[in-house]
């Protein structure tokens, strides 16, 4: 399956992702999914960019990967992404039987793996493997310094 060196890597390649998502003032969140050892999707949030709730990061990669495969089943499928899933990102990793999801900080606002549910321990049609905190200290930073600087920005406009 994985080692350490391999989820690192991929884990550093969703970050990547995540600063593109920065850089166009999204949320910094990223996603790639691996078949066989090889990155076959990746993404970044564009749900502020093109005002679409879907267009998490997650979502994104999980339609590029079925379109590459030809199929919604992404049985073989390893997903990494650097915030725990959302409910419904979750749901559609469910839905689309990926195998194990890596994920690197944990969000304790809506986080439906480990933080506010555990929707991959219910008895579903699938069951999907997690591992949470892949470079958890770099994926957090990422995500804090980013909505920092929004309420920073966002306090010197109300002044």
């Amino acid at each position: 399956m994985n080692n350490e060196l391999d989820t690192s890597k991929y884990m550093k390649t969703a970050l990547t992702e995540a600063k593109k998502a920065r850089a166009i003032r999204e949320a910094p969140i990223g996603c790639v999914i691996v078949r066989d050892g090889k990155i076959i999707s990746r993404a970044y949030n564009k749900r502020e960019t093109l005002q679409d709730v879907t267009l998490h990061a997650e979502m994104i990669a999980l339609r590029k990967a079925c379109k590459k495969l030809h199929s919604w089943r992404l049985e073989d499928c390893d997903l990494y992404v650097t915030l725990e899933p959302c409910y419904m990102c979750a749901g559609a990793i469910i839905q689309a039987r990926v195998r194990h999801v890596y994920f690197g900080a944990s969000d304790g606002k809506s986080g439906a793996v480990v933080s506010k549910n555990h929707l991959f321990d219910l008895d579903h049609n699938h069951h999907v493997l997690y591992s949470g905190g892949i470079l958890a200290k770099d994926c957090s930073s990422l995500l804090s310094d980013f909505f920092r600087e929004l309420r920073e920005e966002k306090k010197v406009h109300q002044e």
